[in-house]
């Protein structure tokens, strides 16, 4: 369980706060069932309310910086993905955010870079899906992270790129 102030990551909606915990008092809201209000750091007007025991969408805690600097020494080790069938790309795309998993999130990143890269030497624009997952992922690699390392979520793409030059 989690505790009041806890940042968390939750599903697609990235990293959260927990602001309450407490029974919830709407229509269609079993009144014995405890919900955790979150508040996503994309969009801090914004609340969710989700189950206690919930496990529809994951919820974990955010990385230790210990973890994430982990991750970011091993990123030169992470493929990226290629799968020419659009339909099956998106797929993978969406499975990769909503694992909540900094590595496969990462992968999505590196992937997108190069696949748009490529596109741009042939003459093409960067897809919509591509551009919208890039910067989905990013998202939520950066504010994942920006927690973790104690830095501003702006900063993050830095400290990665002078981090895995040593």
């Amino acid at each position: 369980m989690f505790n009041i102030g806890d940042y968390v990551v939750h599903g697609r909606n990235g990293v959260c706060k927990v602001v309450d915990i407490t029974q919830l008092d709407i229509s269609g809201a079993d009144k014995n069932q405890l919900y955790y209000i979150l508040v996503p750091m994309r969009s801090e007007s914004s609340k969710i309310f989700y189950p206690v025991d919930g496990n529809r969408v994951v919820m974990r805690s955010v990385v230790s910086e210990e973890e994430a600097k982990k991750i970011v020494s091993c990123i030169g080790d992470i493929e990226p993905m290629w799968i020419d069938n659009d339909r099956q790309r998106e797929e993978k795309y969406k499975e990769a955010i909503g694992s909540c998993d900094c590595q496969q999130l990462i992968c999505i990143i590196k992937t997108l870079y190069a696949r748009n890269q490529e596109r741009i030497s042939q003459g093409k624009r960067i897809t919509y899906v591509d551009d919208r997952y890039l910067k989905e992922a990013k998202q939520n690699l950066h504010d994942e992270f920006s927690i973790a390392l104690g830095i501003e979520p702006t900063e993050v793409e830095k400290y990665i790129q002078e981090h895995i030059k040593k």
